[in-house]
């Protein structure tokens, strides 16, 4: 073989493996990238209150509420959810620093190098849906509004670095969501919706609570009066529990709905007995352990519920009403 192939062959191989190492830096890059919008806009939690906001239009419009409605109401809540939690995470970057559980957020660790855009697109992304909605849907303008208004101002700039009362008012941000689903409906003041938004405001101080005591040290170190650093981790089990009792009730009085039946009445009160035996152990033993258990059960409870009003909504000829 001449020397000249192998030397054309050698440059070959060395620009292939250059090619191979770029596309694996380009995919790493934009998996890193994806990963950073994900956690900047918190779009698991984005998600979960889009669930309870779907859950709200299926209540107003007693089964399907159509695909138009369900778009818009994804997009605009999406959107408007979005901004709001980049908000938070800007606002709050100084503590979530000071937090183990927060600390590797991307305005925290250097992965965005410039954060001041973060405010712009936040607010662009709360204004944009809810001026767009005001001239045909006042209602899912207001609620859309009114939710990222009680998150961003209400919750995190008033209420969290002050009181232990935080959580428990800003709950009302849950509760705008479920109410911008029937609003995006056309019944916004549905009972059905309006007794789902009740449950969101009861069920997310026992939801956080929860986490708090999980991660109490945390909140402790970053000066963040949640319950379980302004008492002894079984008192606020108690306080847990009663969240846990109202929640679960609110979610078992849902069965009065004329569409709901037994594939939304057996799993949700199977999943509330559950809710109610991992509180109990948490006040028996207010381990970190048991504060995972039930703040993971509390996720899979709001889902369960979630799931089984829109599916029972669904099927009104699989089954006959329970009362």
């Amino acid at each position: 073989m001449a020397v000249s192939d192998v030397t054309e062959r050698g440059k070959n191989s060395s620009t292939l493996a250059g090619i191979e190492a770029g596309a694996a830096a380009t995919s790493t890059d934009w998996r890193a990238l994806i990963k950073m919008l994900v956690v900047l806009f918190k779009l698991r939690i984005v998600f979960l209150l889009l669930m309870a906001a779907t859950g709200g239009a299926f209540l107003a419009a007693g089964g399907w509420p159509g695909f138009g409605h369900l778009a818009l109401l994804w997009l605009t809540g999406g959107m408007s959810a979005a901004g709001a939690s980049s908000l938070n995470q800007y606002l709050e970057r100084k503590s979530d620093g000071a937090m183990l559980r927060t600390e590797k957020r991307p305005l925290v660790n250097g992965q965005v190098a410039n954060p001041n855009w973060v405010p712009y697109v936040g607010m662009g992304l709360i204004l944009l849906p809810s001026l767009a909605t005001l001239p045909f849907n006042a209602p899912l303008s207001f609620f859309l509004a009114l939710g990222a208004f009680i998150y961003v101002v209400i919750y995190t700039i008033w209420l969290k670095p002050r009181t232990l009362l935080n959580i428990v008012i800003g709950g009302a941000a849950g509760s705008a969501s479920v109410l911008s689903g029937s609003a995006a409906a056309g019944a916004w003041n549905d009972t059905g919706a309006l007794v789902l938004a009740m449950l969101l405001f009861l069920w997310t101080p026992f939801h956080f609570w929860s986490l708090a005591l999980l991660y109490q040290d945390d909140y402790a170190r970053a000066d963040v009066p949640m319950l379980p650093t302004q008492t002894t981790p079984r008192r606020a089990a108690f306080w847990v529990l009663l969240h846990t009792l109202a929640t679960g009730l609110a979610g078992l009085l849902l069965v009065f709905m004329p569409f709901l039946g037994w594939i939304f009445f057996t799993p949700m009160l199977l999943v509330t007995a559950d809710l109610i035996w991992r509180n109990i152990k948490l006040i028996a033993d207010p381990s970190k352990a048991n504060a995972r258990s039930l703040f993971l059960a509390s996720n899979l409870y709001l889902l369960i519920l979630l799931l089984t009003i829109c599916l029972d909504a669904m099927l009104p000829f699989f089954e006959a009403p329970i009362l």
